[in-house]
């Protein structure tokens, strides 16, 4: 089976190629440049060049795959908005290829687990197209179309995906605490966050795939909620720098694009994931591996 994987010079990205062709699936992977060509020729996988907004060539590339994981996405949120805009057009397109054909399109949600309320668990079968988030992302939206014209579609949600190099929107605050002298999180810092290691959810991906289940949602969780204040704290020891407390309302000065994030509740359970698809992660912890992490 030849999959098509858009983001696969990405984090993940970097992580599923090798999941996949250890496997034993053939993998055509998206790359927009020379050295991300030269890594999946080394890796053993086929290159497409490439973008995201070449549409028609992704439409192209899905037309040669049996099926297609979609891991690609713009991480500056500062073009949040915009990034969305183009997520749903890529779905459709996506979509628009593998409609009736029973082609599993398997794709990448990053906001999905904040859809419970506050000191909740977001579950799988959570799913509002009114909540905020969503509306500024609409990939489970934009996936809910496709399923609705005949695309087997799947959506795994992801948390804070981590190694001891990055560690999903956490990397982007030890930057802003590295910079402004200072590990900030919000109010109490109670609220929040579930994590994974990158490679369990490399597997995750797998297994979505190999169920090739149209209309499920996976949670890519394995710590269901980590407090906010217990990674800020993380990083102030890495950084040597003070925790501190800030208001909601100093967040968006503070955090910038990053604080519609920081003071939310992102906690989430795999449980239904786990017994669906047989997946046990085993990785590392995110606080385990922050404190292992090189922060000079």
């Amino acid at each position: 089976m030849k999959v098509f994987l858009t983001g696969a010079t990405g984090f993940i990205g970097s992580a599923l190629v090798p999941e996949l062709i250890g496997a034993g699936y053939e993998v055509l992977g998206l790359t927009r440049s020379d050295a991300g060509a030269k890594s999946l020729l080394a890796a053993g996988a086929e290159v497409q060049r490439g973008s995201l907004e070449d549409l028609d060539g992704l439409r192209k590339a899905a037309a040669r795959a049996d099926a297609v994981i979609h891991c690609g996405f713009d991480s500056d949120f500062s073009k949040f908005e915009a990034s969305s805009k183009l997520e749903g057009r890529v779905i459709e397109e996506l979509g628009s290829e593998l409609a009736g054909s029973d082609r599993p399109l398997v794709i990448t949600s990053v906001v999905g687990l904040g859809i419970a309320g506050p000191g909740q668990l977001g579950m799988e079968d959570h799913f509002d197209p009114k909540d905020s988030l969503h509306g500024l992302r609409p990939t489970e939206i934009a996936a809910a179309v496709a399923g609705n014209r005949g695309v087997n579609v799947s959506v795994v949600r992801l948390p804070q995906v981590h190694n001891t190099v990055k560690a999903g929107i956490v990397t982007m605050l030890i930057h802003i605490a590295r910079e402004k002298k200072i590990s900030a999180y919000v109010g109490d810092g109670l609220n929040r966050w579930s994590a994974a290691h990158v490679l369990d959810v490399a597997r995750l991906y797998r297994l979505a795939l190999e169920r090739h289940e149209a209309g499920s949602r996976y949670n890519a969780v394995a710590e269901e909620g980590i407090p906010v204040l217990a990674i800020a704290e993380v990083i102030a020891k890495g950084l040597h720098v003070p925790a501190v407390s800030i208001s909601a309302e100093e967040a968006q000065s503070h955090f910038g694009p990053l604080a519609m994030f920081v003071g939310r509740d992102l906690a989430a359970s795999s449980v239904k994931t786990r017994d669906l698809l047989g997946w046990k992660p085993v990785g590392a912890g995110l606080i385990e591996d922050l404190e292992r992490t090189q922060y000079s």
